[in-house]
């Protein structure tokens, strides 16, 4: 996988809603109902993770929210691999 610099970056953000660049990974912060569907939705993006053996950095607060961050961590920053979970995940909600 390729590193993607910051205009491919942008081009692809467009495509994710609520999606941003920062600190070198793509990252969405999700506001639920309650803590209940946190935990559903990290439990369904877990999931798809394991089976695309590429996980995002998960961080589950107060008691509503959750943001997911992530990057291909052995290359330092964002490839495709990054956008085709984050794809995976806006499907999931």
């Amino acid at each position: 996988m390729t590193l993607l610099n910051k205009n491919e970056i942008d081009s692809r953000l467009i495509n994710l809603d609520g999606w941003q660049y920062e600190n070198n990974t793509i990252s969405k912060e999700f506001v639920m109902k309650d803590f209940n569907d946190v935990l559903y939705l990290v439990n369904k993006i877990g999931r798809s993770a394991e089976a695309m053996n590429h996980h995002p950095d998960i961080f589950m607060h107060s008691w509503n929210k959750v943001k997911i961050s992530i990057s291909t961590h052995d290359k330092g920053g964002v490839t495709l691999k990054d956008f085709d979970l984050a794809n995976k995940i806006q499907e999931l909600q």
